[in-house]
């Protein structure tokens, strides 16, 4: 009898557990907390009360229902919650800008506090995801949102988080960027949709001092770069970031490492990704602000209509907003390599080329450049072959950023390297359509290279 006695009460026990964990993953529907759900009332209210219950149940999951539209101004994300957008639901951002308060820091360029707002928000959260195959409207169309209506918010900002997950959700329409990931650590992002067409500056996922960084199986249409990294403080590094199978197209960049570059950058890889319709470059890493560059991989690339699938400065100029009065020194950019890449540019005109460069006294250091198939459509002309192009210094750059129509036609057809040092360059296959008066391959100021089984128009170059 005491041993059944026992059984039972283990199992009553049991039972109450199973119970009390149900219970702790509760949904909350934010129709529930009063919202009208209708795309016309604004429910910031209830969706934030939502929020705060899931917290203070300890996590939960906040639903924005299948078949619905609600309306929301600023939303601050909390601990353990996991914002759920069903399948045919859409979150969609207020079109008013007094419903984004300046309380959601502030964008870490210069000279843009137009964008300092945002629609979701978090800041010392943690464990927090977003999911669901529904969406995400940023509402940023230039009729709500421009500088003179008083800004463009971005569409999240998270600062000091940890453990953020993103899944399956489409983001559309920002009004400025889609995120700015600031010193957080832990991301995962697997199988989103990113389209920001409907207004400037419309950056898709920025990574700004952040670490173990993995995003996947994401397809990006961007108005600006469609992946950032960054390191706007130079106690925060932007370190161990993996980014595969991925689709980009872009008004600019693919993905740009840089710019910010106050502090660190360290262990980055890309591979088995796509680019096409890029205006500017796919790659464009450049470092500029006082921090060091070093070990990436970049490999399995495919590239239509990129005119530089490579675009490496090392150069001095300021972006960040809390940039000091002196200009920065100059530190190291070191260990790149960038294998197996297809890039078809026969659509393009003459300015289109693999250009790498640092600065007098400053190299760039180890770079392999290997198994390449790059077609371009030629057209270069003599003069274009003699041409002296300008040096990143602070005069060029002109209190900008170091950008490519500030050098304009290169004298090679295929690949410009300047101001470097130990560069491996093996079975290169460079493809010009039209007549071409420019070297294939161009090597200014660069010291201890290997330029080897390397193919113009499919006969060796010596």
């Amino acid at each position: 009898m005491k041993n059944r006695f026992t059984f039972k009460t283990l199992c009553i026990a049991f039972a109450m557990l199973l119970i009390t964990q149900i219970s702790a993953a509760k949904d909350f529907d934010v129709r529930d907390f009063g919202a009208k759900a209708d795309g016309v009332s604004l429910d910031t209210e209830a969706v934030q009360n939502a929020i705060n219950a899931a917290t203070q149940n300890g996590g939960g999951k906040v639903i924005i229902p299948s078949g619905k539209i609600v309306l929301s101004g600023t939303i601050y994300m909390k601990d353990f919650v996991t914002l759920h957008i069903e399948n045919g639901g859409t979150l969609l951002a207020s079109p008013d800008y007094k419903d984004y308060p300046n309380n959601t820091h502030k964008n870490m360029y210069k000279n843009e506090p137009h964008m300092d707002r945002c629609f979701i928000y978090a800041e010392d959260a943690k464990s927090f995801a977003f999911e669901g195959y529904g969406i995400i409207d940023g509402n940023g169309y230039m009729k709500n949102f421009t500088r003179k209506k008083g800004g463009r918010p971005m569409l999240m900002r998270f600062k000091n988080c940890d453990k953020i997950h993103m899944r399956d959700i489409t983001i559309l329409n920002p009004a400025a960027w889609v995120s700015a990931w600031l010193y957080c650590n832990e991301i995962v992002v697997d199988g989103i949709k990113i389209r920001s067409r409907v207004n400037g500056n419309g950056d898709g996922l920025d990574f700004d001092g952040c670490t173990n960084v993995r995003v996947s199986n994401s397809s990006f249409d961007t108005s600006d770069d469609s992946i950032c990294l960054q390191a706007s403080m130079q106690d925060k590094p932007c370190k161990d970031v993996v980014i595969t199978n991925c689709i980009f197209e872009s008004k600019w960049a693919g993905m740009r490492i840089g710019l910010l570059s106050r502090g660190d950058f360290e262990s980055v890889t890309v591979t088995n990704c796509t680019f096409k319709n890029i205006k500017d470059s796919g790659l464009k890493i450049q470092l500029n602000e006082g921090g060091t560059m070093k070990n990436m991989v970049f490999s399995n690339l495919v590239m239509k209509n990129v005119p530089r699938p490579v675009f490496m400065t090392f150069a001095q100029q300021k972006a960040c907003v809390d940039a000091p009065e002196e200009m920065y020194s100059m530190k190291e950019m070191k260990n790149f390599t960038f294998q197996n890449i297809i890039a078809d540019n026969t659509e393009l005109d003459k300015n289109s080329a693999f250009f790498l460069t640092g600065m007098p006294g400053h190299n760039i250091q180890n770079i392999i450049i290997k198994d390449v198939q790059f077609f371009v459509s030629g057209g270069g002309t003599k003069e274009d072959s003699k041409k002296s192009i300008k040096e990143y210094t602070v005069e060029t750059l002109e209190g900008w950023w170091p950008e490519f129509h500030l050098v304009g036609t290169l004298p090679a057809s295929g690949v410009y390297l300047r101001h470097m040092e130990n560069v491996l360059v093996d079975n290169f296959q460079l493809t010009v359509v039209d007549a071409d008066a420019r070297k294939p391959f161009v090597l200014d100021d660069v010291s201890n290279s290997n330029i080897s089984n390397c193919y113009l128009n499919g006969k060796k170059i010596k």
